[in-house]
Parts: structure tokens; sequence; C-alpha cells
């Protein structure tokens, strides 16, 4: 499968967030990752859908936006319209998993299911169907720059298997070595938030990844 990447921008300098996607866009992005934190089910805030519909007019690729927050069902409408392309909520905060992902979808919006590093896959095993893609996490959600719990490799492999060819997204401590380790596992798509908005070249970071994963 092709890798794709997706920078997250939790990493990058939000006072130039528009210069910044374009930036990175042009340095081979394929998805823009966008985390969105309540300060409820994770322990930081961030962004709303009006910053994402700010957005949207300096994004070219898909917007990826993954929601960190409780009651996820309320806002996937106000993301949607705020120009989402993706949205996934984490199965630890949805009530009723199975109609979120159809209203996802019916917002005209592809639909991805989360788990925290703790939270065993066979918890969407009835959702394996009928999800776009799943994210895993590699780290404890909440904050950028952490480091990667390898013990997600097997969880990786595991969803592989349960997904087919959908895509496989992980989130956390992604650099060129856990890169590697994360593909030959069964991912297919790489969020990486610090490693690529903070080293000197952006494009050189990319494809570091992009490499990695072959």
């Amino acid at each position: 499968m092709d890798i794709k990447i997706a920078p997250s921008i939790l990493a990058c300098d939000f006072g130039r967030l528009g210069e910044e996607i374009r930036t990175v866009i042009e340095a081979g992005a394929d998805l823009i990752h966008i985390d969105v934190m309540d300060g409820h089910f994770v322990p930081n805030i961030s962004i709303g859908p009006p910053v994402v519909a700010a957005l949207r007019q300096y994004c070219s690729v898909p917007m990826d936006v993954h929601l960190m927050i409780t009651e996820p069902e309320r806002y996937v409408a106000d993301f949607a319209n705020a120009g989402a392309d993706i949205i996934s909520f984490h199965i630890e905060a949805a009530k009723h998993p199975h109609r979120l992902v159809s209203a996802i979808k019916e917002l005209g919006c592809q639909a991805g299911v989360v788990l925290n590093p703790g939270t065993s896959e066979d918890d969407i095993e009835f959702l394996a169907d009928v999800v776009d893609m799943v994210l895993l996490m590699s780290v404890n959600p909440g904050f950028g720059g952490q480091e990667f719990i390898p013990e997600v490799l097997r969880k990786i492999q595991n969803v592989r298997a349960m997904i087919g060819n959908r895509d496989l997204e992980v989130d956390g401590g992604i650099d060129e070595t856990t890169a590697r380790m994360v593909v030959e596992a069964g991912a297919n798509v790489l969020v990486a938030g610090s490693y690529v908005f903070k080293s000197e070249s952006y494009l050189e970071a990319i494809e570091s990844l992009r490499l990695a994963g072959k």
C-alpha cells in the first residue's frame, strides 16, 4: 500500500497556521492532521470548528480531523461544515459508535475510529467493516512530542488483519525509525508532528518517513 504522510499541525507555529499548512503541503504532505482537544477527554485544549473553517482555504489536501473530545456526536456536523474530509472519533468517547460512523458518512466525510494505547482492538470488532479508517494512538493522547509505545505494534498487526486494505493510521512518536516499524506491522498512514515541524526541512523530514516505509 502507498504510504501517506499526515503532518499534525499541533506541532507547527500557531502564529503562522495558514502559511505552515501551505508549506508542508508543498513539501509533500498527503493529508493535514488536525488534533481537536477539549480539555476533558484529554488534558489539553486546542482548536475548534471556526479555526478548521479558516484553514480550509490554505489546505489543498484532505483535512484529517481527529476528535479527542467527549460527546463527539454533538460536534461532527460542525466539523463537516467547516471543511473536514475525514473525521475520526475515539471509541472510548462514543456512546453509539455505529450510529456515529453512519452520521459522519451522511455528512459527506470519511469516518475513522480511534483507539488509545490501552484500549483493545476487540472494542472495534463490530465496526471494522463500516469505518473508512482506523487510527491507533502510539502515545497517550493530549500532548505532542511523546515517546512511541512499542506494544502498539502488535495491535497494528491485529487491526490490519481486521480491516483488509483500508487505511490504518498511527499517531504518536513517529520518526524515521518508528515509521519503519509501524509500516512493517501494517500501517500505511503516518501522523508526524514534532518530527516534521521541528525539522530544518519539512521536505527532507517527509521524504525520510516515506522512504522508511518502503
